[in-house]
């Protein structure tokens, strides 16, 4: 397997034992300085939950555009996010085309009770009618990964040598959003414009992200320490898991926000079609951000509210 995508079996850690624990710490902090991604496997969640969330979804995008259309809103939003309203390469200040994906996005909805914070961090999720049982699937798979990420970030905490909570404090009442996209195929979307991708370059923008992919010829790349684009390795056993901005910062810049890209339809498959479940998490809304300082970090940055912060971020990758 390549290097630039590590390996890491959960189970040590949640076996308990000090040795274990400590190992599992020591490779995550060497693949989060490295790579900023990595693989893991023995994270207990259950294959049957992953594969049936999946097929709903699929069940959805395969639904007519008339019907889906009811369910569309812009980045942000809850529901279907339509073909040419998300372009992630807009995050590094290239313009290109729009992605070649749809979207279904749902998120955490228990607000805090001001409106205008609801309003945009804790909007209630909408489920399609037309797809019984979805609603209730992919809120179980949300719920799994909101606890995934918790013990991620725990682990986070051990690998510098930190309080176990000294993340985990921070995400009491956190916002979280849950991607599902669907990549069509060629024979459905036609070719790719000059630059267009599946998702173009980016770096991801909260604490951690948690991906169950599916294997393909247009599939996830990752931007390596050296300059190049790397095909992911793939395992179907394991979740890919990478850090964002906020979370390289909180670490000043110890840990690395990698840069990734989901290649576009290829000619060679042009019947590819892939779907992907992304769980974007992040903090309490109001958390404040604040820089480790050396030796454990080597940038100081100004501190930062966690909202404001990944509002602004969000807003760059809408097309308008």
């Amino acid at each position: 397997m390549p290097s630039t995508v590590p390996l890491v079996d959960l189970s040590p850690w949640f076996a308990g034992t000090s040795e274990g624990r400590a190992e599992v710490a020591a490779r995550i902090d060497r693949a989060l300085r490295e790579s900023g991604f990595l693989l893991v496997t023995g994270h207990g969640v259950p294959d049957d939950l992953r594969r049936r969330t999946r097929e709903l979804a699929r069940e959805f995008f395969g639904l007519p555009e008339d019907v889906k259309q009811r369910y569309a809103v812009t980045v942000g939003g809850r529901g279907w996010l339509p073909p040419g309203v998300e372009a992630n390469g807009y995050a590094e200040g290239t313009e290109t085309p729009p992605d070649l994906k749809e979207s279904f996005s749902a998120g955490a909805d228990a607000g805090v009770g001001v409106a205008e914070i609801d309003g945009f961090w804790f909007q209630p999720n909408v489920w399609p009618d037309e797809v019984p049982g979805f609603a209730e699937t992919a809120t179980e798979y949300m719920r799994r990964m909101r606890a995934l990420s918790d013990h991620l970030l725990e682990i986070f905490a051990a690998a510098l040598g930190l309080a176990e909570s000294h993340f985990t404090r921070h995400t009491g009442h956190p916002t979280y959003t849950f991607n599902i996209n669907w990549y069509p195929p060629m024979t459905r979307v036609g070719t790719p414009e000059p630059e267009q991708f599946r998702i173009g370059p980016h770096t991801d923008f909260g604490t951690v992200t948690v991906l169950d992919r599916q294997a393909g010829v247009g599939g996830l790349q990752v931007y390596t320490a050296d300059g190049e684009w790397a095909d992911a390795p793939f395992d179907p056993a394991a979740f890919t898991v990478n850090i964002g901005d906020l979370m390289a910062r909180w670490t000043g810049d110890r840990w690395r926000s990698t840069r990734h890209r989901v290649l576009p339809p290829a000619a060679s498959a042009p019947d590819e079609d892939l779907v992907s479940l992304i769980f974007f998490y992040e903090t309490d809304h109001d958390a404040r951000i604040t820089s480790l300082a050396p030796p454990l970090g080597k940038t100081v940055y100004p501190e930062v509210i966690a909202s404001d912060y990944l509002r602004e971020k969000l807003t760059a990758i809408t097309v308008t």
